[in-house]
């Protein structure tokens, strides 16, 4: 085919895959990215004094042999094989993660203990029938004591939702697989197979990870773009895209130094938030899909990382905090993940991870006040002393999960309809540009097929089946249990609490 003009909206890892293969396949690109400093998205490294670290964490592990294949491609020799390690903190206490039988059983002491396997024995015998929502489906599983302790408080935190309020259809599917039962019966009986066909669910043990963090990958790749003949326009938010009558897309962006004009594109990728590029469209959408867009929701994300000695209180990559007397959800090891993301000798950097909308309370406390509360909950933790900690960094990301609500599939299907009806040349890849919970390397395979398809100039593939295998991203075996990556979804007919 011909060059075309292609813009794609966003730098993170599908909007620049799609990027790479489409200046390699010689078409005229340019990337608009609206962080001034760094691409990646949610997986982008942030650097502070040669320390770096993530937002979030990102474990290299796929299925897909061509997402394997680029990932060799972009960096050959900058791969570490590291162990999966991770725990659970709850009542001043570390429990192994995935949950071990007798680990949890003797840590919680025998009178817990003993209620636990009741509670559970009497979930068993009287079972709440058609359980509508997370806590009586969890409840029914494992019984209720368990369920406060190791399932309530962390689901809470991340969600933003009372665990009554969760679809008991996200409880199953997320859960699926794991059950006490099978867990005490691989843990009796010798030579079975944990994760078999009538055994626990496994968890990968081991992934690959960049030395320098995943933004080490997208850097990498803008650098590849770039010169491949590409553009990477960084600091530019997309503010409007105004279809010409002769089908090309007309685009303008907001700057450092105010409005500006980006031109004419013969075809637009989009990975921004499909409900601010459906707003930002003209001529305006119709008032019903405008209406669904502005019905879509997200869930924030804050990380404070905390610079102090490394006294080697743990060593997992992280711990899921489940504790309800602290806000704290989840805090990284950066050097778990890479010794090299830590400069100084004998010094490690912790990353407190909280989840929070955008303009609650949380999310608009200064970065004093976040540091702060974060030295305070890892002492309360005991993985360190606040007074140790040296400095504090915080990165706030907007949008990190997009929210399935009852009301999100329909609203995405009349938008994805709308659009592609009226615009064959402008197409929705990625996690927020889908409005779909992708890990990196399904957002990746988006932006695969996606240039695959500009190529062909015909949409071959269809984007949307892609992460249809919901638990790609962890479970050893190769099932695919069909729908999407589960996050929760309301239970039917409750009240929508509010964002604050």
């Amino acid at each position: 085919m011909q060059p075309r003009h292609i813009a794609i909206i966003g730098g993170g890892p599908a909007g620049l895959t799609a990027a790479y293969l489409l200046t390699k396949a010689n078409q005229r690109v340019t990337v608009i990215e609206a962080d001034p400093d760094y691409v990646g998205g949610i997986s982008r490294t942030v650097r502070h004094r040669g320390y770096r670290f993530d937002i979030g964490g990102h474990r290299f592990f796929t299925k897909s042999p061509e997402v394997e294949a680029l990932w060799n491609e972009l960096l050959p020799d900058d791969f570490l094989a590291r162990p999966r390690s991770s725990r659970i903190f709850y009542g001043g206490k570390f429990f192994s993660y995935p949950l071990k039988p007798f680990d949890a059983l003797s840590k919680l002491g025998p009178a817990e203990s003993l209620l636990c396997v009741l509670s559970w024995l009497k979930a068993r015998m009287h079972p709440v029938p058609s359980p509508s929502n997370f806590e009586e489906w969890v409840g029914n599983q494992f019984g209720r004591r368990l369920f406060r302790i190791f399932f309530k408080s962390y689901t809470e935190k991340v969600w933003g939702m009372d665990c009554r309020e969760i679809s008991a259809d996200w409880a199953a599917q997320r859960i699926k697989g794991l059950s006490l039962g099978a867990a005490i019966k691989d843990a009796l009986t010798p030579g079975r197979r944990a994760g078999g066909k009538n055994g626990a669910k496994s968890l990968i043990t081991n992934f690959r990870y960049p030395r320098h963090g995943p933004g080490m990958m997208w850097e990498e790749c803008a650098r590849r773009v770039r010169a491949q003949g590409g553009e990477v326009l960084m600091g530019r938010r997309v503010t409007g895209l105004s279809a010409d009558p002769d089908g090309r897309w007309r685009l303008s962006a907001h700057g450092s130094g105010g409005e500006e004009e980006l031109g004419l594109f013969d075809e637009v990728v989009s990975t921004a938030p499909l409900r601010e590029l459906a707003q930002s469209i003209r001529p305006a959408l119709p008032a019903e899909a405008l209406r669904a867009a502005g019905r879509l929701g997200y869930r924030d994300f804050i990380t404070v990382a905390l610079i102090l000695p490394d006294e080697e209180r743990f060593s997992d990559n992280w711990i899921y905090i489940h504790d309800p007397g602290v806000k704290v959800g989840r805090i990284q090891n950066f050097k778990s993940w890479s010794p090299e993301l830590i400069p100084e000798p004998g010094m490690n950097c912790y990353g407190m991870e909280y989840f929070c909308f955008e303009g609650d309370g949380l999310w608009d406390s200064d970065d004093r006040a976040l540091i702060e509360l974060a030295k305070r909950e890892l002492e309360k933790i005991g993985l360190a002393r606040a007074a140790d900690v040296r400095e504090g960094v915080v990165v706030r990301q907007k949008k990190a999960y997009p929210v399935y609500d009852d009301e999100y599939a329909a609203n995405v299907g009349l938008l994805r309809t709308e659009l592609e009806q009226r615009f064959p040349n402008l197409h929705l890849i990625g996690r927020n540009g889908m409005h779909k919970y992708n890990n990196q390397d399904h957002a990746m395979m988006t932006g695969m097929l996606c240039a695959r398809n500009i190529l062909a100039g015909r949409r071959d593939y269809d984007l949307w089946r892609v992460n249809e295998d919901a638990e790609y991203h962890e479970q050893t075996d190769n099932s695919a249990a069909g729908g999407l990556r589960m996050v929760p979804r309301r239970a039917q007919g409750r009240p929508q609490p509010a964002a604050s």
